[in-house]
């Protein structure tokens, strides 16, 4: 499959995050930090250098990864002063797309009511009602942006967000009626913390034209304690998932990439140190 990795988990040193995956021979670069600037905060002068760069070392994109809606709330409404401002950084990601030849947009979801929906009961007393109805019309105006530019827009499932796990992000996607523009930017290690299982729960999910894109990681959740533990890669909790995954996707023809995480340490800091720990299974298993 193609496997490729988030640049600024090695280094936003994008020169020197490029000779260590052409070291590993991981062929797509996914951005998001490039130097001291978020995608979509870049100059055109410096857009054209980090396209140089990708060029000299037979990089494509897969995806632009800025956290595009992250951290609004059920408060915010499409239009207002939060809103404008991620849909203008959107435009500037999807013109820096176009310049890069990144297929893929990565946008995020407002934060996380605990309960939307109940039953029996639940529904009276527990809900946050009117919670999730706040986040259809946000995303909304992104989708038909993306439809008029031509990209595709990836909404990842994150911690602490709307859309924290397969279910919420095909219902989304459902919901705006907006498959052909909108997919799911599966990252099973955050689904861990809603306790959404990867295999075959999560994938199930996705199938049928609803995945486009996926990060990979492994973790250990500890949701009562709020503690969240980043692993050596087959050593967390997807470490017996991995596999099927893995074999899934296959069958299925998957044809999107597969981006490495590095968010690992041993508790020195080093996340290069980190990366070339865990990079040897991630490829054995998704390459």
């Amino acid at each position: 499959m193609k496997l490729g990795l988030i640049c600024d988990g090695v280094s936003r040193d994008l020169a020197h995050t490029l000779r260590v995956m052409d070291e590993f021979e991981l062929e797509y670069a996914e951005l998001q930090f490039v130097g001291d600037k978020e995608v979509g905060d870049h100059t055109q002068q410096e857009i054209a250098e980090i396209k140089h760069l990708l060029q000299a070392h037979g990089k494509p994109v897969s995806c632009l990864s800025r956290h595009i809606f992250a951290g609004m709330t059920t408060a915010n409404k499409p239009g207002d002063n939060l809103h404008n401002k991620h849909m203008d950084a959107l435009k500037r990601v999807i013109e820096m797309a176009h310049e890069v030849g990144s297929p893929l947009v990565r946008i995020m979801t407002s934060k996380k009511e605990q309960i939307l929906w109940g039953n029996n009961g639940a529904e009276k007393w527990n809900v946050a009602h009117g919670a999730w109805d706040t986040l259809p019309p946000l995303i909304a105006p992104a989708v038909e942006l993306a439809k008029k530019e031509g990209v595709t827009l990836v909404v990842e499932t994150g911690n602490g967000t709307m859309v924290n796990s397969n279910y919420t992000a095909r219902k989304l996607i459902d919901e705006l009626n907006a498959k052909d523009t909108l997919k799911v930017l599966w990252d099973p290690a955050n689904n861990c913390w809603c306790h959404e299982l990867a295999y075959p729960d999560g994938y199930e999910e996705v199938r049928g034209g609803y995945l486009g894109h996926v990060h990979i990681k492994d973790v250990l959740v500890d949701t009562p304690r709020a503690t969240l533990t980043v692993k050596k890669m087959g050593e967390g909790q997807l470490a017996k998932l991995f596999q099927p995954m893995a074999d899934a996707m296959r069958a299925d023809h998957y044809d999107g990439v597969i981006s490495f995480e590095s968010v690992y340490h041993t508790g020195d800091g080093d996340f290069e140190n980190g990366f070339r720990s865990c990079v040897g299974l991630f490829k054995s298993l998704f390459g």
